[in-house]
């Protein structure tokens, strides 16, 4: 197997890529919505959820020579070639920072399995087990998935077409009942059939239980309505999902909890990617994971509005002019502070991010501004006054009372294990947390 390491946000020759060609070919210069729709999973839902990565964001952009990455973590792989996307921010051992930061905002639990003692396939299989319990919450909260579906009776109580061969068949000689079909709206379908046949295969798991007690009132009511599930039937379910996948919109999220089943379903028997053509894998939005691990740290003082999502939306002007969705808004409101999560590094902050926070400042009377980013260079928190004056007039001098700051949250990066790393950034969290104490 031909494994290539790369970080995100970053520039690599394209010699580099020589072991991965086939690979290579059939991403470059694709956006992730073109990645999707050839079978790659894209974690947050691209659409609705992230609030820094679009449909037409390119995940390997060929730039003079070079092929440049973008915000996107994860693992691709097509035959026997392999990319891992890992953060930037994670030094040059391996990735325990990415690790934790999908275990802190998707709560996986084992995230050590997700280590590389696991080969490339199994690290991704995990990866996508993991997911579910997201995504049948997600989709649950819509209620059960229905449709129609034909289902086949025989008894005394004729509702529907009468099936005469199979009447024939199971009813000679006559004793009374009738062979019939009816056309019926069921949550017992072929699609919660794949989601129960998901959750029996997980059970199956060391750690199955584990993962779906999160979920247990959701695997109930997926239970109880597949009452005619056959553990059998499991290859039969999956050809009838692939042939009718969820179109209606209101059901997006059922659509990408389809996606998630087939994948995790179809690895038991013919593993994930088989065949030289075939490209899969999963990619994660780094610069989302960031700003909700972020959120779990200091959400208890702050409010999160969410684009895409539709909430917590604000104005800048009257009569709803000028829609803004500030990463943070302090609960405090008579010392209000707005607070911008970036996946970037201390001194790649400026410019139109000085502007946009300066802008929530204003609309909130926010005197104080915060900057929350990865920090691995041990740099000290940075505070900077607002100007007053013009250069015209030769009268610039530094307000006292208007100020931003830009605060690192140190990410360890020489750990040796992962447990060790986890230590550590607890410790950095508590350092962390303790600047909004007062807020």
């Amino acid at each position: 197997m031909n494994l290539l390491k790369i970080k995100d946000n970053s520039s690599e020759k394209k010699e580099n890529f020589s072991s991965i060609e086939n690979l290579t070919d059939k991403i470059a210069n694709k956006t992730l919505e073109q990645l999707e729709w050839e079978g790659i999973f894209v974690f947050p839902d691209l659409i609705k959820d992230a609030e820094d990565i679009t449909e037409d964001q390119i995940i390997l952009q060929e730039v003079k020579g070079t092929y440049r990455t973008g915000n996107v973590m994860g693992f691709l792989g097509c035959g026997d070639e392999r990319l891992t996307i890992e953060s930037r921010f994670c030094g040059e051992g391996e990735d325990y920072f990415f690790l934790y930061l999908i275990s802190k905002v998707l709560h996986f639990p084992n995230i050590v399995d997700l280590q590389t003692d696991a080969n490339q396939d199994d690290r991704l299989f995990n990866f996508l087990l993991f997911l579910f319990p997201y995504y049948l919450k997600t989709a649950m909260r819509k209620g059960l998935f229905k449709k129609y579906v034909r289902n086949r009776y025989n008894d005394g109580n004729v509702k529907g077409a009468i099936d005469i061969a199979r009447h024939i068949k199971i009813n000679t000689p006559f004793v009374g009942n009738v062979a019939y079909s009816q056309r019926e709206f069921s949550d017992d379908n072929s699609l919660m059939e794949l989601v129960r046949h998901t959750i029996e295969f997980i059970k199956g798991k060391c750690y199955g239980n584990i993962l779906l007690a999160k979920v247990k009132d959701e695997v109930r009511l997926v239970v109880d309505a597949t009452p005619r599930y056959k553990a059998h039937d499991r290859q039969k379910i999956i050809a009838e999902n692939q042939k009718t996948p969820v179109r209606h919109a209101y059901f997006r999220e059922y659509l990408d909890l389809q996606r998630l089943c087939i994948l995790i379903l179809r690895h038991q028997k013919h593993k994930i990617g088989a065949g030289s053509r075939q490209i899969y894998g999963i990619l994660f939005d780094g610069a989302w994971l960031w700003e909700e691990y972020v959120c779990s740290l200091i959400g208890d003082v702050f409010y999160h509005p969410m684009n895409k999502g539709g909430k917590g939306a604000q104005w800048l002007f009257e009569k709803n002019i000028g829609l803004i969705y500030p990463d943070f808004i302090s609960r405090d409101n008579k010392q209000r502070i707005i607070a911008d999560a970036k996946y970037k590094p201390i001194n790649n902050i400026g410019n139109k991010d000085y502007l946009q926070v300066l802008a929530y400042m204003f609309r909130f009377d926010a005197k104080t501004g915060y900057y929350l980013y990865p920090e691995t260079e041990g740099t000290e928190c940075q505070q900077l006054w607002m100007n007053r004056g013009s250069t015209y007039e030769n009268n610039v001098t530094a307000r006292d009372d208007i100020n931003v700051i830009k605060l690192g949250l140190r990410i360890p990066n020489d750990a040796k294990e992962y447990d060790d790393f986890v230590k550590t950034m607890n410790l950095c969290e508590q350092e962390f947390c303790k600047f909004f104490s007062h807020t």
